[in-house]
């Protein structure tokens, strides 16, 4: 009976030195330098500890861990509707870490899902207030435009944004082939107004030359003949030599002199 009695405890004492050991055990953690341990108190928040050697005492008190790591989140595809009433599908990538564990533990219930929610609303209704051409061009002023709103609204929640990335702005065929047709008619009509230009500063050039050669009688006999040369030198079989009318009406003149003397 006395044997049967020490050896139920025996065997008591090692349930309760195995579960007190259990204890001590559970009593410590250790926190990495990049994490942070939100602690409670009977359920109250009690402090935030860490990093290195936590010592919690069992039963009272409970750990949540938080990393404070730069965490890169890719928001999924969302099909948006410009100003213009283009459909496009876009798809952006979100850059943030926890600043304050306390209120990203106790303010929200999951911050990582508040966080992904609210940049795929707030990608929406920001580029749906913008036109097409302008989310092709003007990207980094929307990145900033949707940062700034996320920071404000995540600051509640013991968040930084620190970056917004839009990464592709997908389109359909139609509407491709509708900007190419309007890339193509700019660079006709760029092409048509510097030919325009160029025609109109080549005759103010003409006119200025007209003037010059205009205040001298023989700037214009020298001009023919350079010209003569320049076509002599292409070995042409044709040159056609311009005449003056003065030196033509002073030859008709005296070719008619010579008539009426040859009658008379």
């Amino acid at each position: 009976m006395g044997e049967a009695i020490s050896g139920s405890l025996n065997i008591s004492f090692g349930v309760l030195l195995v579960l007190f050991a259990a204890l001590l055990i559970s009593m410590f953690r250790i926190l990495r330098e990049y994490e942070r341990g939100v602690i409670f108190f009977l359920g109250r928040f009690y402090r935030v500890k860490g990093p290195g050697l936590i010592i919690l005492i069992p039963v009272v008190q409970q750990m949540v861990r938080v990393d404070l790591r730069t965490i890169v989140m890719d928001v999924p595809s969302q099909d948006v509707i410009s100003r213009d009433n283009v459909s496009v599908r876009v798809n952006a990538v979100l850059y943030f870490r926890v600043v304050d564990p306390q209120k990203a533990i106790i303010n929200v219930e999951n911050f990582l899902a508040a966080t992904s929610q609210l940049a795929q609303t707030t990608l929406r209704s920001v580029l749906g207030q913008h036109e097409l051409d302008e989310m092709l061009a003007n990207r980094e002023m929307l990145n900033a435009d949707i940062q700034r709103i996320l920071d404000s609204h995540t600051d509640a929640w013991g968040i930084k944004v620190a970056n917004v990335e839009i990464k592709h702005v997908d389109l359909n065929e139609s509407m491709i082939r509708a900007i190419a047709r309007q890339a193509e008619a700019e660079r006709e009509r760029r092409a048509k107004v510097i030919h325009a230009l160029g025609e109109m500063e080549a005759s103010e050039k003409l006119v200025e030359a007209a003037q010059t050669l205009g205040k001298e009688p023989n700037a214009i006999m020298l001009r023919y003949l350079h010209t003569l040369t320049e076509v002599a030198a292409e070995n042409n079989s044709t040159i056609l030599f311009p005449l003056p009318l003065e030196l033509l009406s002073k030859l008709n003149g005296a070719f008619k002199d010579l008539t009426e003397k040859s009658k008379n």
